[in-house]
């Protein structure tokens, strides 16, 4: 998949933006996910097989630019292309990008300083400064879209692991397909009560300046292979959220998703072998995907990280 990224700066600069933003609702709940890790499910990269017979690959990604989490090892080249099918949360191409601009903006001007106030906008405003987005853009933000925006560190190159995953498997002629449409996997963002969107915001105001440091954290813990690393530092990160937003999080943006994912892969499995790669929050728990195939009749066996710079 080819981005045009011709025209204005501001208008290079704001599907940059939409491609991070894509990536965003991942890295900010793969912080939330691991709260629910067993210690009996660490492997984030997983063969799946029915009846003594390959059905393809789970892996849990993290959503991040980061080199390290970009430079696949040889087996996964060759497990890739023994698939037929390559299944991802959402397909980001450019029909997607194009709605995503409009559903993470205000219809009207005003409405997000008119929901934050004169001063907490201006800290909006002053927080956004160092992130590659125009102006105009950056004043119509919804309340989600600014909170989730200030959770990560300022794209440089927009090329995250998810998207890099599926370019290496169109090129391979694989088949690409989502597990939800933008609507659904945002639906939960845009329904959450304004109260707990102004809450998270303010937690991404407070710690703004720190979440390259977290992130960093992240990804060295993610090549580490385990979730119970991601568990301890989530734990760091969330101590202050209020209980009632955690819970909205794991029932409406894991819970409810999983099982949305859970009916979309179910045929494409039992048609071809597929290569699935969901954000690592998806996989553990009662409710996460690994538990979910094993009550569908489906065997899981934990493969290392296929990755040159994880950890053996």
């Amino acid at each position: 998949m080819h981005l045009p990224m011709t025209g204005p700066t501001d208008r290079r600069s704001g599907r940059l933006h939409t491609v991070k933003t894509l990536a965003l609702l991942g890295l900010l709940m793969l912080l939330i996910g691991p709260l629910r890790a067993q210690q009996t499910e660490q492997a984030l990269y997983w063969e799946v097989s029915r009846d003594g017979q390959l059905a393809g690959y789970l892996l849990g990604t993290i959503h991040s630019e980061d080199p390290r989490v970009l430079d696949f090892n040889t087996d996964f080249v060759e497990q890739l292309n023994s698939c037929e099918v390559f299944a991802m949360e959402m397909v980001p191409d450019l029909p997607t990008l194009q709605r995503l601009t409009e559903v993470m903006h205000f219809d009207q001007p005003g409405e997000l300083e008119r929901h934050l106030g004169e001063q907490r906008f201006a800290r909006v405003m002053a927080a956004l400064a160092g992130y590659q987005v125009p102006d105009d853009w950056k004043a119509r933000m919804k309340i989600w879209a600014a909170m989730m925006t200030l959770s990560v560190p300022p794209p440089q190159t927009g090329f995250f692991m998810d998207l890099s995953l599926s370019l290496r498997a169109a090129g391979s002629g694989l088949k690409v397909h989502g597990l939800e449409t933008l609507e659904e996997q945002l639906s939960f963002l845009e329904n959450m009560p304004i109260e707990q969107q102004l809450t998270l915001l303010d937690l991404a105001l407070a710690d703004y300046q720190k979440v390259a440091e977290v992130h960093d954290q992240m990804v060295d813990v993610y090549l580490d292979g385990g979730l119970v690393e991601l568990e301890k530092l989530s734990d760091e990160q969330f101590s202050r959220m209020d209980e009632e937003i955690e819970h909205y999080f794991m029932s409406q943006g894991i819970d409810a998703r999983n099982q949305r994912m859970l009916g979309n892969l179910l045929p494409m499995l039992r048609q071809s072998r597929v290569f699935v790669a969901v954000g690592a929050l998806h996989l553990p728990g009662k409710q996460g995907l690994l538990n979910l195939l094993r009550q569908q009749g489906f065997s899981l066996k934990p493969l290392p990280l296929p990755l040159n710079r994880a950890a053996h």
